[in-house]
């Protein structure tokens, strides 16, 4: 299998938030689902090491990934950032009356638990949201996964993602809330 298919250990990596866009190539992107609506785009992209979202309003550009710490990325206009360790919440307030909120949490369970919770969420990625199968290294392996799902309601969008580490009975989750206050 080749290098560039294996997601790097949970503890290599990092949550960040821009108030700008991000270039794809920045990226190894392996699933994307864009969304348009009356007052807002979403952009969801499941990438090798987690996850890249993009919001943007008329007046507001949000994009929030999850990523390893070794990963070059811009220092312009980031926002928010922390080691994906733990849990971990945050908040913004944006400009134009734009709140940000998120949390994260990082989870080692043991080997029954992780398989439990891993049939679960892909069970609800088959039916809603962006769902990635990542390759196993070997075809009894599981595979891990990238989960995304976005519930709008009248002005607040609630984005939570799952990402799956098998080899460290691990699972990544976080949320979002962006809103108009």
């Amino acid at each position: 299998m080749s290098a560039v298919l294996l997601r790097p250990p949970v503890g290599d990596l990092i949550f960040r938030l821009y108030g700008r866009p991000l270039h794809p190539e920045l990226f190894d992107i392996l699933a994307v689902r864009t969304l348009q609506r009356e007052d807002y785009k979403l952009s969801v992209w499941v990438t090798r090491t987690g996850h890249v979202i993009s919001w943007e309003n008329r007046d507001v550009f949000l994009t929030e990934i999850a990523a390893s710490y070794d990963q070059m990325l811009p220092q312009r206009r980031q926002l928010l950032h922390y080691r994906l360790r733990y849990e971990q919440t945050g908040r913004l307030l944006c400009a134009h009356g734009i709140s940000y909120q998120m949390s994260f949490q990082v989870e080692v369970l043991s080997p029954e638990v992780f398989l439990t919770v891993h049939d679960e969420i892909r069970a609800d990625g088959e039916k809603r949201g962006l769902l990635h199968h990542f390759p196993s290294s070997h075809r009894l392996d599981v595979s891990p996964l990238g989960f995304v799902t976005a519930d709008a309601r009248p002005g607040c969008l609630l984005l939570s993602t799952f990402h799956t580490f098998p080899g460290e009975y691990a699972v990544v989750k976080t949320q979002s809330l962006i809103e108009k206050v």
